[in-house]
């Protein structure tokens, strides 16, 4: 599905430094697989996730979706790729407050460059029904619990029907009884829907959800 194939992050401090952020390291995530990128803070997995969702561009090496090489692709087309093939989920939740759970669902539907083939809102009630949001679609973030914000984020990401979903510490913020029931639901999601999921974390009891577990330490895929 997706391949980082002898990829480099690097910074030039100066004229004599360089730092690098992720050093030469390969990584390939598999169609309907449940992957797990496991590191110590400052390890370079947040650099391999922003690799990996699209996000941001190595400095050596190339990443290949789907067959395709995204150093021959324009931001824009980057951005149109990002937008209908990943989904992300946010340690943060990344609620926009001003909008209601419905308008947070709908969000990335409206910045879509392709026509999409289904009601975006009927499809978007439907998994507020799906996943237990019911009467909360005229809420505000702020009236809500971090569990149902972070679900709200997961049908958030699942809207624009994504081949993948990248979590980024998706149970950071939670209780670790709301944590197991995040983590059930990426599991049934991965298992039920055959979504790709990857997710990043510290925590070796999250990374366990995962059929296959990347460790990353001193800035390389080890």
């Amino acid at each position: 599905m997706i391949k980082l194939d002898k990829v480099v992050k690097s910074y030039k401090i100066d004229e004599e430094t360089t730092f690098y952020a992720l050093k030469e390291s390969s990584v390939e995530i598999k169609d309907k697989e449940f992957v797990s990128i496991i590191g110590p803070s400052g390890s370079g997995k947040s650099t391999l996730m922003h690799l990996i969702g699209l996000l941001d561009k190595p400095s050596q090496g190339e990443i290949i979706v789907q067959g395709r090489k995204i150093s021959g692709l324009n931001d824009d087309e980057i951005s149109s790729l990002r937008n209908e093939f990943i989904g992300f989920v946010f340690q943060q939740f990344n609620l926009i407050p001003k909008l209601t759970v419905l308008e947070n669902i709908l969000l990335p539907s409206f910045y879509a460059r392709k026509k999409l083939e289904y009601d975006q809102k009927e499809k978007a009630l439907g998994l507020i029904k799906r996943f237990g949001l019911q009467g909360k679609e005229k809420s505000y973030p702020n009236k809500i619990s971090g569990g149902q914000q972070q679900r709200v984020a997961i049908l958030r990401a699942l809207i624009m029907e994504p081949k993948m979903i990248l979590a980024d510490e998706p149970t950071g913020n939670l209780d670790s009884k709301t944590g197991t029931e995040i983590m059930e639901l990426l599991k049934t999601l991965n298992e039920e829907e055959k979504i790709t999921i990857a997710i990043v974390t510290h925590e070796a009891d999250i990374a366990k959800y995962g059929k296959r577990i990347i460790n990353v330490k001193d800035g390389r895929v080890v």
